[in-house]
């Protein structure tokens, strides 16, 4: 039993230590972003002149950024942008494959913001929020 507890200990506790390593980036210029307003651009009801980009589906910097932000998991995420879509209030955001893409299509755009492990942040991008 106390096995078990120490298990699931550890288990909580990278989970945790996983979030927390997820920050939003944007250009170099770009200036900070407030929790509510990180929530509202990645489930499309923020400021429309922001570019949202998304890690694609089954990554998990992807699952725990949501798990974080926006309260969603993989699953209701996607059935919220089903919704959106089928309704004609939205679209998802642009999809990329991997940190790396992410870090070149926001650097490349003064508008636009992301996210990505914050182990892989570097100098042309910009860390605006720490969820």
């Amino acid at each position: 039993m106390k096995t078990l507890f120490t298990v699931l200990a550890l288990s909580l506790s990278a989970i945790v230590s996983a979030n927390a390593a997820v920050v939003v980036i944007g250009n170099t210029a770009s200036g900070d972003m407030s929790a509510s307003d990180a929530k509202k651009a990645f489930l499309g009801k923020g400021d429309s002149s922001v570019v949202v980009y998304e890690l694609e589906e089954g990554n998990a910097t992807r699952s725990a950024f949501h798990q974080a932000v926006t309260g969603k998991s993989d699953a209701q995420l996607k059935a919220f942008w089903s919704k959106q879509v089928f309704t004609g209030k939205g679209n998802p955001p642009a999809t990329v494959p991997s940190a790396a893409a992410m870090k070149s299509a926001v650097a490349s755009n003064p508008n636009a913001i992301g996210y990505i492990d914050e182990a892989d942040v570097d100098a042309t991008v910009k860390v605006i929020l720490k969820p």
